[in-house]
C-alpha cells in the first residue's frame, strides 16, 4: 500500500497521511470509551440515588408508624393525657365516610361507633358510596342498643341531654336523587317559563332548591375519610361547604 506524504507548515516535514488517520481513529475510539464510561457511571449513580431516596423514605415513614403506635399505646392506657383536653361540644355532627369494601366490616363499625359514643359523639352520618352500611342499618342498631336513627330523632330534644347516638345512613345515590330533584325544580321555575329571565345558578338559588324539595340534611362539623383516597368518595357536596375533612 502506498504511503501518500502531507506537508505539515508549521514544522516543514512530510508527515505520513496513513498515520495522521489512525492517530484519529484511535483518539475517536478513546473518546467514545470514554463517554461510554461516564454513560454507564452516571446510569448506576442514578440508581444508587433512586435505591437511597427509597431506603430514606422507608425508614422515614417506619419511625413515624412507630411513633404512632406508641402515642396510642400511651393513650389507650391512659397514661398520656394529650386528649383530656377535647372540646366534644364542638362536634355537634360528625360525618364517617368509608370506602365500600371496608364498610362490610360490620363488626369494625360497630367498635368505631361504640368509641365514638364512649368520647360523647351524639350524632353521626354514616356513608359509603354503594350504601352497604344502609343495607345493614338494622343489624348495627341492634348491636349498639342505645342508638337511634335521625330522622326518629326530634328536633325539640337537647343535644347535651341525648342519652344515645343517633345515626344517618347515606349513600352516593341518595346525593344524587337530591340534585337531580333540584335542577328539575329550577328548570321548570326559569326554563319553561319563556318570558323570564335564565339567572346565572349560584350556591344560595341551589341551596334554596334544595331545600324547596325538602333536602335539608344538617351539615356536619367533622368528617373522618377511611379509604384508599384522599376524596369524600361521592358524599354530597352541599352539606360540606364548611366541613373539616380529616
Amino acid at each position: 500500500m502506498s504511503i501518500y506524504h502531507v506537508y505539515d507548515l508549521n514544522r516543514g516535514l512530510n508527515v505520513p497521511k496513513r498515520r495522521t488517520n489512525c492517530r484519529i481513529m484511535g483518539l475517536g475510539a478513546e473518546v467514545q470509551k470514554v463517554l461510554h464510561w461516564i454513560a454507564q457511571s452516571g446510569k448506576i449513580g442514578l440508581c444508587l440515588l433512586w435505591i437511597i431516596l427509597h431506603l430514606i423514605i422507608g425508614i422515614w415513614y417506619f419511625a413515624v408508624d412507630i411513633v404512632r403506635a406508641i402515642e396510642s399505646y400511651l393513650i389507650s392506657s391512659g397514661l398520656f393525657k394529650r386528649y383530656k383536653a377535647l372540646d366534644i361540644s364542638k362536634v355537634r355532627y360528625l360525618a364517617i365516610v368509608i370506602d365500600s369494601e371496608e364498610a362490610r366490616q360490620t363488626s369494625k363499625i360497630i367498635e368505631l361507633l361504640r368509641w365514638l359514643a364512649a368520647i360523647g359523639i351524639k350524632s353521626v352520618c354514616l356513608y359509603d358510596p354503594d350504601g352497604v352500611m344502609k343495607k345493614f342499618k338494622e343489624a348495627i342498631m341492634a348491636r349498639l342498643g342505645d342508638a337511634k336513627l335521625s330522622e326518629e330523632v326530634t328536633v325539640n330534644d337537647p343535644l347535651l341531654d341525648q342519652k344515645f347516638i343517633a345515626l344517618e345512613f347515606v349513600s352516593f345515590l341518595d346525593g344524587k336523587e337530591a340534585v337531580a330533584k333540584a335542577a328539575n325544580l329550577l328548570f321548570d321555575k326559569y326554563y319553561l317559563a319563556g318570558d323570564q329571565e335564565k339567572p346565572i345558578f349560584t350556591e344560595s338559588i341551589m341551596v334554596e332548591a334544595l331545600k324547596a324539595i325538602g333536602c335539608v340534611e344538617t351539615e356536619p362539623d367533622l368528617m373522618l375519610v377511611y379509604g384508599p383516597t384522599r376524596c369524600h368518595l361521592g358524599f354530597p357536596a352541599w352539606r360540606i361547604r364548611y366541613t373539616e375533612i380529616v
